[in-house]
């Protein structure tokens, strides 16, 4: 395609036609020369914005675009309404790339009832793969707002789901060929399915009705990341088994194969939350089907550690995620 924005037709026939999936808050959205989306809301409700750039991968990128910025969303306690795309991509790229990337994001999109609300789309010479940044947009009722500063000492922490598997389903699509050399087919299969999970709108939802006090989604320097994260922005410290963190065993296969930690590893999918009594919230969670577990508490201190038997770890801020030690 050519160097620059996308033409008038390409712009009608492969993006805005496969747009189908409305909100009735959205009052304008995505169209020719539209530079903004506006949004109506209640008078008791409050916008929730995140962006974030998508670019570890080219497998399922409209996906994992969708999936990235509702999770964000969905930490602070709001319904996603609809997301903005700036799209940058490579001049060899086809037109049928193009649509099928936004037919991918408008499945996900309906899939979770929002509105792929407009964005940018350029061809430029400054990339070599697909990279997208992603704003997504919510509402919440200002009593329902969830922020990582609600976490206190004293309090259950609880992991949803388990870690990596953002990372382990990357990887499995990416990296096929090489796994097949040691494990069984369907391993590789099963860890390219985790997709299906990557989603944490149903257990925030959960969460938030529960009475939870803070939550934060586990991306980018993993399940040890989100850790620092969580307690450096609430000011407070941790004490972590690192037996109780739930994980695959595919994704330990996957690990173990390329050399990476799993605890470092991206982890889109599962949802880190505070509560004051961490087995009630895991039950309602349960009840609603989805796994979680209590894997420590919260502290007075500064230390966040992570107890292994007769080992202790401290944390320290999040380091480059090993995803890209292999992709």
């Amino acid at each position: 395609m050519k160097i620059g924005k996308v033409s008038e037709n390409v712009l009608k026939r492969s993006i805005l036609k496969q747009i189908k999936t409305k909100r009735k808050e959205v009052f304008i959205g995505a169209g020719v020369g539209e530079d903004c989306a506006i949004l109506s809301l209640d008078g008791d409700e409050v916008f929730a914005v995140s962006t974030d750039p998508i670019t570890g991968t080219v497998n399922d990128i409209g996906k994992l675009a969708v999936v990235a910025a509702t999770n964000d969303l969905a930490a602070s306690g709001a319904e996603p309404i609809g997301i903005m795309v700036s799209a940058l991509l490579p001049e060899e790229i086809e037109e049928p790339e193009l649509r099928a990337l936004v037919q991918q994001m408008e499945e996900s999109c309906a899939k979770l009832h929002i509105q792929l609300m407009g964005g940018h789309t350029e061809i430029t010479k400054s990339v070599n793969q697909p990279v997208l940044t992603v704003t997504g947009v919510g509402k919440a009722k200002k009593d329902n707002l969830v922020t990582i500063k609600g976490a206190k000492p004293g309090q259950d922490i609880v992991i949803t789901k388990w870690i990596g598997l953002e990372g382990t389903s990357i990887i499995a699509h990416a990296k096929e060929e090489e796994l097949l050399t040691k494990y069984p087919i369907g391993l590789v299969e099963e860890a390219k399915n985790f997709e299906q999970f990557l989603s944490v709108i149903p257990e925030a939802a959960t969460a938030v009705r529960s009475g939870v006090s803070a939550m934060h989604d586990v991306t980018e320097g993993g399940i040890f990341g989100a850790l620092w994260e969580m307690a450096e922005g609430a000011g407070v410290g941790l004490e972590i088994d690192l037996k109780k963190i739930p994980v695959k065993q595919e994704t330990i296969e996957i690990c173990e194969f390329f050399g990476i930690n799993p605890y470092e590893l991206i982890s889109g999918g599962s949802m880190l939350m505070v509560t004051e009594n961490g087995y009630d919230l895991v039950r309602a969670l349960e009840q609603d089907g989805i796994p979680a577990t209590v894997v420590g508490k919260t502290t007075g201190n500064n230390d966040r550690v992570v107890i292994n038997e007769d080992e202790r770890r401290f944390l320290e801020p999040s380091k480059p995620d090993e995803l890209y030690k292999v992709i």
